[in-house]
């Protein structure tokens, strides 16, 4: 006999989530499958120089970091450059890494960049270990941020 509140057979296996949180409008948590199927897939196919063990050829796909972002609704007013250009996006990994990506950097209208928030590595789902952050344009590895488990939107970086 199991002991009251024990679950019951096989638990089902955590999915890693990251939450989109800050100056938004609707803040989400999404899990790797949400971004897979929630956005258009894009593909980069990168080189980058890792400083132990050298240079890493890796195939990443998953949604521009832009389009999620967006799809939280940031409160600045689109239709006015300059306020777009006030925020930044801190992404943090589940195992403290972080970076620090001005809007003005990804946005259309300026940078573009076409930074990933990868749901495949190397032809692998990553819905166990969750998202990685990819910059594709970055000659070293150092922005590619694992297991992203937060985006903070907003023009406040000191209150981050």
């Amino acid at each position: 006999m199991s002991r009251p509140g024990a679950p019951i057979g096989p638990s089902a296996p955590q999915l890693a989530s990251l939450s989109v949180i800050g100056e938004v409008g609707l803040p989400a948590t999404l899990t790797v499958r949400d971004l897979r199927e929630g956005w258009p897939r894009h593909r980069a196919e990168v080189v980058f120089d890792c400083a132990t063990s050298g240079p890493r050829h890796h195939v990443f796909e998953g949604p521009l970091l832009r389009e999620v972002a967006l799809a939280s609704h940031p409160l600045f007013d689109a239709r006015r450059r300059k306020d777009r250009s006030r925020f930044a996006l801190a992404v943090s990994g589940g195992d403290g890494h972080r970076t620090v990506p001005a809007w003005a950097e990804i946005d259309a209208d300026f940078g573009n960049a076409p930074v990933l928030l990868a749901t495949r590595l190397d032809g692998e789902d990553l819905d166990a270990v969750g998202s990685q952050l990819v910059a594709p344009v970055d000659r070293c590895g150092a922005r590619y941020i694992s297991a992203v488990a937060r985006v903070r939107i907003g023009a406040r970086p000191g209150g981050w």
